[in-house]
């Protein structure tokens, strides 16, 4: 009788359907590593539910319902990235597209909340237009090798500033930054977090990300930083005030026309630093191998197009993304882990909101510093190719926002690159694209 040959060791395959649809071993990963790094994708991003509808109350939104429909558009745009591009990426309202609607347009501008939807529509109808005709993938290609190496350490400085100031570790003193109140119950923990987070790492413990979010939201209930909720379940609110709640004919009135390209603009150039950069976490995990870039981008760019019919604006990919290829996912069951938690979400809706920012900023700051080591592989030497990845990531930094860091980096290529005498350094596809970036700042300086 022969003598079972022992199994510890052996690395299990996932079924055969989980295979067929996400190539988990294909990409080295393995069911468990994809639902925990999914689980940490939730609960990055989870402050969204709370945050998004609070903003949009602020212009005169029902609050209830704007919850119900920014929680329906990241289920289904998540679990479409997942099915149709197989990337971990989780998509929600983004906050600067949340931001120009309810403060700058609604509340600013006096313009009504359907002229808005109608522009954030027509927005993702170019963006959709442009990817089909594989323009935005285009725009990828033609990036400067440098300027696109810079990319993921611009983001990754945004995620660790906001970690640092949601938790009050900074504070804003009139123009510059200061030290916040490092006594602070919240301040505390969110340190504390960082140090178990880079222990558990170091350890190489998995769902480190969701032990400390876990931890630390426990333990913050007695020290007042989480806040329980009155009541665990409650039944969602009705989004039928917003369904439809668009006016697409008034928003191609002309003088709508800068905040059509404000929206465009800065959902291309920062959708497009998420993709690349979770892509080439996962190009570096698989040797080299190509990742089709076309298929995220035309989820997200669907995604702008169909948020805005049931009042979700602005509809992206996140920032946060980057927690699960983080946690180490690699494949679109990561999308589709946080898409269910999402749904889970629409029966617990007070639970998901007593998430304390102290919970979460340990995973930004810890994500965001590692993402910075990237930098290293772009060429110093030459200051022509140094200084326009540079100014990507200082001015992703010092103006808030990712996306005009990058377009502030390719601008800045091509007028040095021109300045110099450099013009073989300059693809030729730069060269349309200039003009846009020039007019998207002076868009954004009006």
């Amino acid at each position: 009788m022969k003598t079972p040959q022992p199994t510890a060791g052996r690395t299990r395959r996932p079924p055969a359907l989980a295979e067929r649809l996400f190539r988990i071993s294909e990409r080295g990963s393995s069911i468990r590593t994809e639902l925990l790094a999914g689980l940490s994708m939730f609960l990055a991003s989870a402050y969204t539910i709370v945050v998004v509808p609070s903003m949009l109350a602020d212009a005169g939104v029902p609050r209830g319902a704007a919850t119900t429909a920014l929680i329906i558009v990241a289920i289904v745009a998540t679990f479409a990235m997942g099915l149709f591009a197989n990337l971990p990426l989780v998509l929600a309202p983004g906050l600067g597209g949340v931001a120009l609607v309810a403060y700058t347009l609604v509340q600013g501008e006096g313009v009504p909340f359907g002229v808005a939807m109608g522009i954030v529509f027509w927005s993702g109808v170019v963006f959709l237009i442009l990817t089909v005709l594989g323009i935005r993938n285009l725009v990828t290609r033609i990036m400067p090798t440098n300027v696109r190496l810079a990319i993921g350490s611009g983001i990754g400085l945004y995620i660790a500033f906001i970690g640092f100031r949601s938790t009050g570790l900074v504070v804003g003193d009139g123009d510059s930054l200061v030290l916040g109140d490092l006594a602070a119950p919240g301040a505390l923990l969110a340190l504390a977090g960082i140090v178990l987070l880079v222990a558990l790492q170091a350890r190489k413990v998995p769902g480190a990300f969701v032990i400390v979010i876990l931890a630390i939201t426990v333990v913050g209930i007695p020290l007042g930083v989480t806040e329980l909720p009155g009541s665990y379940l409650a039944a969602p609110a009705s989004p039928g005030p917003l369904v439809f709640d668009i006016d697409v004919v008034g928003a191609l009135a002309p003088q709508y026309f800068p905040y059509l390209f404000a929206f465009f603009a800065a959902e291309f150039f920062s959708a497009t630093g998420v993709v690349l950069t979770v892509t080439d976490k996962i190009r570096e995990a698989t040797g080299g191998k190509a990742v089709d870039l076309k298929r995220p981008f035309l989820v997200d760019s669907a995604a702008i197009t169909g948020g805005s019919l049931i009042g979700a604006p602005s509809v992206t990919t996140y920032l946060e993304s980057t927690a699960g290829t983080g946690s180490g996912g690699r494949t679109g069951l990561t999308s589709w882990t946080t898409a269910g938690l999402f749904a889970v979400v629409l029966a617990f809706i007070p639970v998901a909101g007593m998430i304390p920012s102290a919970a979460t900023a340990p995973v930004l700051i810890v994500i965001g510093l590692t993402m910075l080591t990237g930098f290293r592989k772009v060429d110093t030497s030459d200051l022509t190719e140094a200084i326009p990845a540079a100014l990507l990531v200082a001015c992703t930094l010092l103006w808030g926002n990712f996306g005009t860091g990058i377009a502030t980096g390719l601008l800045s290529y091509v007028l040095i690159k021109a300045v110099t005498g450099k013009f073989k350094d300059i693809h030729p596809g730069m060269w349309v694209l200039t003009p846009f970036l020039v007019y998207f700042f002076y868009a954004a300086a009006h």
